[in-house]
């Protein structure tokens, strides 16, 4: 049976944003090779790009048409837990994804993994793959038949495993945050760039309506002059020491691969919750490895790589950043301070734990997961969501593996976005203001401050 490809065409595209509604359309399209080539332009491609106009409340699957003939792109997972398995039900909703193989150093996802692909498959209509699994994750990098892979580890493993992957010449799709250092940034920056590497960082906000519409109207000046961004990341915003109990590492789990380059810290389940197939037993709750000064960077990282994200975007301030950190000490809270003379302050206001509140001289936009609300109500959205069957933002990575185009959050913005989350921390950390350079990514004349732009990895392990 010939395979199908599958054509869209974005309107509403706007500051690399395009999925503010689409239509689907069929292409004609001369055959080619079934083996996907990652350095070779494609002029197929799942997606097209155009237009301004408006089509609210568009079903997409009403619009989808099947076409002759698809490069199929075959996906690699590393890191097979909770997040994983969210991606992974995306993923294969797409046309042209074909998912091989996953790698895991706990032996029970790894088995969890192989029957959720073979699972997703058949709810999805489509035939069922063989899954290869392995513990080590350069194997899965190792095999040629492997175009991109997904990342979605813990943080502290993000910049090695996405460096490697670069190497390898694999196209990759990141969770966020982008790393666990700066410094580990500027490298991955450095290695995506130098092996023509297509990375997206997991960024999902900006493919969100709510998001994409407040944005707009504070780049259009519906606002006025912007004047102050309200930050809520959630609390504890900044890490706190790893107090966890030690228990039994479970059967099956490689518990020093996963501490990787982090200093060896006893086993926890609250780290990497347990799970079991027989009888079947999930995640119940999130990892805490973000929590913890020794393996993550708390709500900072966690929920400011999105918030931050937004507010940054909202400022014209991607690929840039803030000038002066002013720590939360005194009853005062976390300030950035950008030479435009905007302020980004950090805390508690009227409104969800996580969201963004733009404060111009002319008026309010405040946005959060489902929720929008303004001064005025002819700021408020009024389209409805589309409903495409699978995420825009994974959508939008595999359209620019097929045509090698910088995705919707290419690695640069994804960077920029977790140095603010990091100089943060490091400013509470001090407890005292830090001058920043945003153009050298450095602290300059601070020695003491640039001692934490990365951490010391265990023997072994290098940048």
């Amino acid at each position: 049976m010939p395979k199908k490809e599958y054509s869209a065409v974005f309107l509403n595209k706007w500051d690399a944003s395009p999925f503010l509604g689409l239509t689907l359309n069929p292409t004609n399209m001369k055959n080619n090779k079934t083996t996907f080539s990652r350095r070779k332009f494609l002029g197929t491609s799942l997606l097209t790009t155009a237009g301004l106009a408006a089509l609210p409340g568009m079903s997409w699957a009403e619009n989808i048409k099947p076409l002759a003939d698809i490069h199929q792109i075959r996906l690699g997972f590393i890191g097979l837990g909770r997040q994983s398995m969210g991606l992974l039900n995306g993923m294969i909703k797409i046309p042209g994804v074909e998912v091989v193989a996953g790698a895991d150093v706990y032996q029970v996802k790894r088995e969890r993994f192989e029957l959720r692909v073979s699972k997703a498959y058949s709810e999805n209509g489509k035939p069922s793959q063989k899954v290869t699994l392995h513990e080590n994750y350069k194997d899965l990098l190792a095999r040629p038949d492997i175009d991109a892979v997904v990342i979605a580890s813990p943080d502290h493993w993000h910049a090695l495993m996405a460096i490697d992957a670069c190497k390898a010449g694999k196209d990759i799709y990141l969770e966020k945050p982008l790393t666990l250092t700066i410094r580990e940034g500027q490298e991955l920056v450095k290695a995506v760039r130098a092996n023509g590497t297509i990375l997206a960082v997991g960024s999902q906000q900006r493919s969100d309506l709510n998001f994409q519409h407040a944005v707009r109207m504070v780049q259009k000046g519906r606002i006025g002059k912007l004047e102050k961004v309200l930050v809520n990341v959630g609390q504890p915003e900044h890490p706190i020491s790893y107090d966890l109990p030690e228990q039994k590492i479970p059967d099956g789990l490689d518990w020093k691969s996963w501490l990787g380059p982090l200093k060896p810290i006893h086993y926890n389940e609250q780290l990497n919750p347990s799970i079991s197939l027989n009888p079947e037993k999930n995640e119940t709750f999130w990892g805490a490895w973000r929590k913890y000064k020794e393996t993550g960077g708390g709500y900072m990282t966690d929920w400011g790589a999105h918030m931050f994200d937004i507010a940054q975007w909202g400022m014209g301030m991607d690929r840039n950043g803030p000038s002066k950190i002013l720590p939360a000490m005194n009853g005062k809270p976390l300030t950035y301070q950008y030479t435009t003379g905007v302020e980004m302050v950090v805390g508690a206001f009227d409104g969800p734990t996580q969201a963004v509140k733009f404060v111009g001289e002319k008026g309010w936009i405040q946005v959060s997961r489902g929720k929008f609300a303004a001064s005025d109500e002819t700021l408020n959205p009024i389209m409805e969501r589309p409903n495409p069957g699978f995420p825009p933002h994974l959508f939008d990575f595999i359209d620019s593996v097929q045509k090698r185009r910088d995705p919707m959050v290419p690695v640069e913005i994804g960077h920029s976005t977790c140095i603010v989350c990091t100089l943060g921390n490091i400013a509470n950390e001090l407890q005292r203001p830090l001058v920043w350079d945003p153009k050298t990514e450095t602290f300059p004349e601070d020695w003491e401050a640039s001692t934490k732009l990365h951490y010391n990895y265990e023997k072994g392990f290098t940048l």
